[in-house]
């Protein structure tokens, strides 16, 4: 089964961060939210207060990872960019060719470590300045090799959809999409 780990700092932006854990826990794929605040408590970046699965310091390394996630918001994506803990584990995920994920602002923390050069990426519209050496397409999602972008909120399902079809297969990709009813946000 596959694994994806999720990293949450104060500050990040609710729906960016759990509409990839329901949807991908809809789909029976395993993730994992990890606070990286000292705390298995989380605040978002509009003072609501979480509980992540585990803690940063609780996890040797992130070898099994399938994914990392960063979710989006401002001040959680530059707290992500701080911890030189999540920057080394988002290094060596790159490095063994696996996938990773980055939404809204979060982004700028893989430009920041040069993991977007010669790639096409999305953000949020004034954070395309932090992709050092990457293709903006403003795309709602991006997909470039091992690396996916999400624009910003309104991203988040179809963002989340896409990371579910890498280990669960477009058809189940589909059957949760039904189940949501997104069909209804996407048709009218």
């Amino acid at each position: 089964m596959a694994k994806v780990y999720e990293f949450l700092a104060n500050g990040f932006e609710e729906i960016e961060g759990l509409a990839p854990v329901d949807i991908l826990r809809r789909g029976g794929v395993e993730i994992k939210t990890v606070s990286i605040t000292g705390s298995e408590w989380v605040e978002t970046s509009h003072g609501v207060t979480l509980k992540a699965d585990l803690k940063f310091e609780d996890i040797a390394d992130f070898d099994d990872a399938d994914m990392l996630l960063l979710p989006g918001g401002m001040p959680g994506s530059t707290n992500l960019k701080a911890h030189e803990g999540v920057c080394q584990a988002l290094l060596k995920q790159h490095a063994a060719g696996k996938r990773i994920g980055a939404i809204c602002a979060a982004p700028l923390v893989l430009g920041s470590l040069g993991l977007l050069k010669g790639r096409k990426a999305t953000c949020y519209p004034g954070f395309e300045k932090y992709l050092d050496g990457a293709e903006y397409t403003a795309e709602l999602v991006e997909e470039d090799g091992n690396i996916t972008t999400g624009k910003g909120p309104a991203a988040s399902f179809p963002y989340a959809y896409r990371i579910l079809s890498y280990f669960a297969g477009e058809e189940t990709a589909k059957e949760v999409q039904q189940g949501m009813m997104y069909q209804y946000l996407v048709e009218k």
